[in-house]
């Protein structure tokens, strides 16, 4: 074996296994998939120096890659701003390494991952749904065995992994000809989703599944206007959506979702969207959302709308962008989203059903869960994205005859 296949193999070894290092260690996401870069880096390094560059560089002249670069310069131009500076770079400490790895990752891994490791990763997937199952049923009995915190939450950020990782590395699997193990990645992935008290792994798992499947039977055109909608109308409605909630969700529906905090959710967003509704120029400022109950912008608020500032995020990365980033954020990351969505229109199927699944699940999981610029959330899609680039090529490989930037 060859140095280059020796660090493929390594690299391979890490990406698939990643999903179950969060079952284990719920914050290991970013160092696996920083180790996952660095071998395929060292391994492409190794191989061919002199293409390194051209894999690394084209993605970058796309208009995609020019959206996000303005998006990620007005945040580092928020730091201006930010009454926290030492917070705004503690985030962006966080988030920004783990990016890079994630790009490095989607760049290089795909058409160098070894054949072992999509079955690794589907075994990986099962066995974490298992895990999760398992160690619930036993009142964490795993989490007491590592001397863990025992809380049953701690099982939400793997359950979310799960979600985003899942359907690419099936779609990898199928055109493989595995389709048990594709079944299998899915069927105990999902095992672990449902089993978890997560709701927001649970409506990107339905977001998902329903996109899905919409995808393979709409037109392609309907899909995708299907899906660019729900985008659009995910950031254009964040500043407002606290006070639609309150308006339409009734009551009924709040004692359903009582272990969701509902009541306190849509508390949350009116506040933030207060918050916006202030500011809606510059935003607070990059990372700002982990001490907003103390930035300039909230202390003109009422003081009914501040208590709930200081929970750390406003449960909705839309609003999360235009609390901390307002107008100039919003617009750059609705246009990255559109881009996307154009770069994903020109998939064939069933790849392109899958990358609609996984916007779908993502979208969903962003509008009511998580810190946007949480370094374990861009290591899993990191590695979702690299999973469905794997899928398609083999084929581009066979149609071209050689191998082209990734």
């Amino acid at each position: 074996m060859s140095a280059a296949a020796r660090l493929y193999a390594a690299g391979g070894v890490l990406l698939a296994v990643m999903p179950l290092a969060m079952v284990l260690a719920n914050r290991s996401s970013p160092a696996v998939v920083g180790l996952a870069a660095l071998a395929f880096l060292a391994g492409r390094w190794v191989e061919d120096r002199v293409a390194l560059r051209a894999h690394l560089l084209a993605p970058l002249a796309t208009p995609l890659a020019g959206a996000a670069l303005a998006f990620l310069a007005w945040a580092l131009a928020a730091l201006a701003w930010s009454p926290f500076p030492t917070v705004s770079l503690r985030v962006l400490a966080e988030f920004l390494p783990t990016l890079l790895a994630a790009y490095l990752l989607a760049c290089l891994a795909p058409g160098r991952i070894p054949a072992f490791a999509p079955r690794l990763a589907a075994a990986a997937l099962a066995l974490g749904g298992v895990l999760i199952a398992v160690d619930l049923a036993a009142d964490l009995a795993l989490e007491r065995a590592l001397g863990r915190r025992v809380a049953a939450f701690v099982h939400n950020r793997p359950a979310l992994t799960l979600d985003l990782v899942a359907g690419p590395v099936a779609l990898v699997l199928w055109r493989r000809g595995a389709r048990l193990w594709a079944a299998a990645a899915l069927a105990f992935a999902a095992l672990g989703v449902l089993r978890s008290i997560s709701g927001a792994a649970q409506l990107g798992l339905l977001a998902g599944a329903a996109m899905f499947v919409a995808a393979r039977l709409l037109p392609r055109r309907i899909g995708l206007e299907f899906a660019g909608l729900g985008l659009g109308l995910a950031v254009a409605l964040a500043p407002v959506e606290g006070d639609l909630l309150a308006r339409m969700m009734p009551e009924a529906a709040h004692e359903r979702l009582v272990q969701s905090s509902s009541r306190a959710r849509v508390a949350i967003a009116r506040s933030f969207g207060a918050a916006v509704a202030t500011d809606p120029w510059r935003g607070a400022g990059t990372g700002t959302s982990a001490r907003f109950a103390e930035t300039p912008v909230a202390e003109s608020l009422p003081a009914e709308m501040r208590v709930l500032l200081g929970v750390g995020h406003p449960h909705n990365s839309f609003l999360q962008v235009w609390a901390e980033l307002g107008l100039p954020g919003a617009v750059l990351a609705a246009l990255t989203l559109m881009l996307m969505l154009a770069r994903v229109a020109r998939l064939d199927q069933p790849d392109r059903a899958v990358a609609l699944g996984l916007v779908a699940c993502a979208a969903a999981i962003a509008f009511v869960e998580h810190n946007g610029w949480a370094a374990w959330w861009t290591a899993g899609l990191g590695a979702a994205i690299s999973w469905l680039r794997e899928a398609a090529r083999p084929r581009a490989e066979t149609a071209s005859g050689k191998d082209g930037p990734a």
